[in-house]
């Protein structure tokens, strides 16, 4: 098993921003919503909490707050391209140190936190926007990178 002493501190850091660097990427795809789509993001991290032991890496990342640094850019698709360079640097990081089973769980969480923040906030009629949708098919491209 996999944990957090297979990384350095910079590495580790990486690793932790990944899920919320997919979060925020979703939350700025569209306008509206912020309060709900940053509270779902708290949430998916209470509910892998929840399943506690079924794999060491994803309880040691989910037992800190979610947390991450502002995208940078000076525009969004910047901000987006920022984000999505961020979240493959995480997923190349899991897999090169830990295993195929926490590699695909750490990608699970990922998008599933990703897919809870989309539909938190309800835009135009629809349960998850055009440019959310956008969005998670950007983090799916950037999960599948290793």
């Amino acid at each position: 098993m996999t944990t957090k002493a297979a990384f350095t501190d910079d590495e580790w850091t990486t690793v932790l921003n990944g899920p919320t660097d997919a979060g925020m990427m979703v939350v700025t795809a569209s306008r509206g919503g912020t309060f709900r789509e940053t509270f779902a993001m708290s949430k998916a991290y209470v509910e892998a909490r929840e399943q506690h032991g079924q794999s060491e890496l994803l309880d040691e990342i989910v037992s800190h707050r979610p947390h991450g640094d502002h995208a940078k850019g000076h525009s969004m698709e910047e901000a987006r391209e920022f984000l999505a360079t961020r979240i493959r640097a995480a997923v190349a990081l899991v897999a090169a140190k830990a295993t195929p089973q926490e590699l695909e769980d750490y990608r699970n969480f990922i998008l599933t936190l990703s897919q809870k923040v989309a539909a938190a906030h309800r835009e135009d009629g629809q349960d998850v926007s055009p440019a959310e949708a956008a969005a998670i098919d950007e983090i799916t491209h950037a999960l599948q990178t290793s």
